[in-house]
């Protein structure tokens, strides 16, 4: 049974509407906007070329001396390839089974609410409720350019050279880039190398969000709070809280006249009294109003066991009978919203270097969903309203609006830096998941054939290791495909 929270997120955020009439009339007309072009020649002119029909493919050979100079160092980039390899090959094995998980558990525990609606299903900035369309197409043009800048500098650090880069653009919006190197050099590439090519554009990606993440870090530290009392962002509905009528996004001023400043000093406070204790709240409401609120505390270990949680796993976790409850969630300090975004690298982070490596790959997870919980921003409103310019150097010279909008920017760099990253190792063809997968099964099946002469078990047809490899990866994209596709369609039926 589910604890049923009474939330202001989905009543205090913008909620976008789509005119689908409108964007279907935008789509011809670009349609035909792009033919008109090519039966002119003026897309010859410009060096582009349609793609699917409706894709404009933008090419430039600019940047080709950059890209050169920049991957001079060429044992460092083959180093740097190698490490990529082997942060892809993880991330690859995580993503395939992250799509299986979820295709079962979509047939296991179907979907029972609202399924998401046609745009939700895009990743286009503007037009996805949850992409802004300004912040959305800066950090998809630099998380696209830095994606195929890593396969350009690899291409290049083998020696394999690059005709040309360019965006995918639908209309306004950026689809994605390419760097398009010389496919027979690609292809006559050892295997290794190749391998070093592909995964180079998804984990430069995810470097990226590494590095986007702790300048995100250095900016959470140059916040203060305007108010430095504690806040909640929702109630449980019927519990001590809600029926003494405490708000979502109330800030706790005192309890029985004790200050509580921070969340420590909340449960230290608390730990004076019990179950079916009466106390006075001081709270102020988020219109602006004082108010003292008398609440009789629950039981937290009776309201958890009504969860489904065992009397064992309460004792596990310090959870006793008579433990008061107010019935709050999110309690949190004035500088949350920031702080949550920051993750291990935050200046209140409570922990050393092991925990805060070890908590990196999950606070990338729970950045992904960020958007979805706050209807596409990336901090709430209130707690943004609660955020204010400390005294340091980093602060005074930005002051609170230059802060802010860094944080935004390194948000958004960080979230479509990891979408696109992880992605791209999606291994269904053309993702670069997909030709890595492909070079592994060549390279399994080569060593299964040299394993087999060297058992005397006979030779091999010259090309079995080539046709069993592509068939390996066909049959793998098409039953990933299947089930990503079923995965975001059983929701409908």
């Amino acid at each position: 049974m589910a604890t049923e929270v009474q939330s202001s997120v989905e009543s205090t955020l913008w909620q976008p509407s789509f005119n689908f009439g409108l964007i279907f009339a935008l789509f011809i007309a670009w349609y035909v906007f792009l033919r008109v072009l090519e039966k002119n020649g003026t897309l010859d002119r410009w060096n582009a070329s349609r793609a699917l029909g409706f894709v404009l493919m933008v090419r430039t050979s600019k940047g080709q001396k950059a890209l050169d100079t920049i991957a001079k160092p060429r044992k460092f980039w083959r180093v740097y390839g190698e490490i990529s390899v082997w942060v892809c090959s993880i991330s690859l094995v995580a993503v395939a089974l992250l799509v299986i998980l979820a295709f079962v558990s979509s047939l296991l525990s179907p979907q029972t609410g609202e399924p998401p609606g046609a745009s939700e299903l895009i990743a286009i900035p503007g037009l996805n409720p949850v992409i802004p369309l300004g912040w959305g197409i800066i950090a998809f043009v630099v998380s696209l350019v830095i994606h195929e800048l890593g396969h350009g500098l690899q291409a290049r650090a083998h020696g394999m050279r690059v005709r040309s880069f360019g965006l995918l653009q639908l209309g306004p919006l950026p689809l994605g880039a390419f760097a398009e190197p010389q496919y027979e050099e690609l292809s006559q590439a050892p295997r290794r190398e190749r391998l070093r090519m592909f995964a180079a554009g998804p984990a430069t990606n995810i470097f990226a969000a590494v590095v986007f993440l702790i300048m995100l870090g250095l900016v959470a530290t140059q916040f203060t709070s305007t108010n430095q009392n504690i806040h909640i962002q929702g109630v449980v509905v019927d519990e001590s809280a809600d029926v003494a009528g405490m708000e979502p996004w109330d800030i706790i001023i005192s309890i029985n006249e004790s200050s509580v400043l921070d969340v420590q000093q909340f449960y230290d406070v608390m730990e004076g009294y019990k179950a079916n204790d009466t106390i006075l709240v001081h709270v102020l409401h988020v219109n602006g109003t004082h108010e003292n609120l008398t609440l009789i505390l629950g039981d937290k270990f009776e309201h958890y066991k009504a969860q489904g949680w065992s009397e064992d796993n309460l004792e596990l976790i310090g959870i006793e009978k008579g433990d008061p409850f107010l019935g709050v969630v999110g309690i949190s300090d004035g500088t949350q919203g920031v702080d949550r975004l920051a993750g291990p690298l935050s200046s209140e982070w409570e922990g050393g270097m092991v925990s805060r490596t070890i908590a990196l790959p999950f606070h990338f997870i729970n950045l992904l969903i960020v958007p979805f919980e706050f209807q596409g921003v990336a901090i709430h409103p209130f707690e943004e309203s609660r955020l204010a310019a400390s005294d340091g150097i980093i602060a005074s010279l930005l002051g609170l609006g230059g802060l802010l909008f860094f944080v935004h920017l390194f948000f958004w760099l960080i979230w479509v830096n990891i979408l696109l990253g992880f992605t791209n190792l999606i291994p269904i063809v053309p993702f670069d998941g997909g030709h890595m997968f492909r070079d592994f099964a060549h390279g399994w099946l080569d060593r299964f054939k040299r394993l087999r002469k060297k058992l005397g078990l006979g030779e091999t047809h010259p090309l079995w290791v080539e046709h069993f490899a592509q068939k390996a990866t066909s049959f793998s994209s098409l039953f990933l495909f299947i089930m990503l596709m079923a995965t975001i369609l059983i929701p409908y039926f």
